[in-house]
């Protein structure tokens, strides 16, 4: 995969991407926003700290996709992100990717520093968003999602869930690849949790490798998430050993990125896995 002049080599070893969340309303609860705080030195603090632990990408995001999130501004967004991007870009840390969706944050982003932008509406995507990814020649991770983080959880369908993934991933690739995007540059996600129920969410993961005929890295986000919390009867600060069997599992069936909180454990449940996978030691 490249992004600007990033390279990352894909396959053998699975790359982790930690989770930088500068809100106040996570539903990990482990947002950098609090009141009267310095939420850029936090977030930098944090960052630094997973990089420590054995991240490859670090994913920095302003506002919450939490199911019945409020949206927040494109100001409000940049107010929260673009200094930590821009102080750890200055340090010549791993790839940064920025988690949002609107063109105005994207292009601040990316001239702080950014070479990834983390797409939650991939199957919507916005012209003179593409456009900009591509002039700046950052990657771009396209996501599955029903609807918007307010309504996603809301009368969702039972239909089969890997066709409809398939199908709107393919049309947005197509999208991409017509709007001069190369594929080295293109990034997939199925999207756990987001419009899916829970036997949506296990099946995803049970069929996750048929995403691979799309060719492209797949990359996914289960950490912490309330599917696992329901079948451990966990909180959100418990759910550590869950999200390492998810990433197992999706490392086991394609799985070439895996966007979490807790690098450190994880890198661990990676280097096994990957050992497992691959026969080596």
């Amino acid at each position: 995969m490249r992004a600007r002049d990033a390279f990352l080599s894909l396959g053998k070893e699975t790359k982790i991407m930690g989770i930088v969340n500068i809100t106040p309303d996570s539903f990990s609860r482990d947002g950098c926003v609090e009141p009267r705080e310095d939420f850029t030195r936090k977030a930098v603090v944090r960052a630094r700290a997973l990089i420590r632990q054995g991240a490859d990408i670090i994913d920095i995001g302003g506002e919450s996709t939490r199911p019945g999130a409020r949206r927040v501004s494109a100001q409000e967004e940049i107010a929260r992100i673009i200094p930590a991007i821009r102080a750890l870009a200055k340090k010549g840390s791993v790839p940064l990717s920025a988690d949002t969706y609107k063109s105005l944050t994207a292009r601040h982003a990316l001239d702080a520093g950014a070479r990834i932008i983390n797409n939650i509406k991939g199957v919507r995507l916005e012209k003179s968003l593409l456009k900009m990814i591509r002039r700046y020649n950052a990657a771009v991770v396209l996501m599955h999602i029903r609807g918007t983080p307010r309504t996603m959880q809301k009368n969702i369908p039972e239909h089969d869930v890997m066709t409809e993934i398939l199908e709107s991933l393919r049309k947005s690739i197509e999208i991409c690849l017509e709007n001069g995007i190369k594929s080295d540059k293109i990034i997939i996600d199925p999207g756990f949790g987001f419009g899916k129920t829970f036997d949506q969410n296990l099946l995803i993961l049970n069929r996750l490798g048929e995403l691979k005929e799309l060719g492209l890295p797949i990359l996914i986000g289960t950490s912490r998430k309330s599917f696992i919390g329901k079948i451990l009867n966990k909180d959100v600060g418990q759910r550590l050993m869950g999200t390492a069997a998810t990433v197992t599992a999706g490392i086991l069936n394609g799985a070439h990125i895996v966007r979490v909180h807790d690098v450190g454990a994880i890198k661990e449940t990676v280097r096994v896995t990957d050992a497992i996978l691959n026969e080596r030691f």
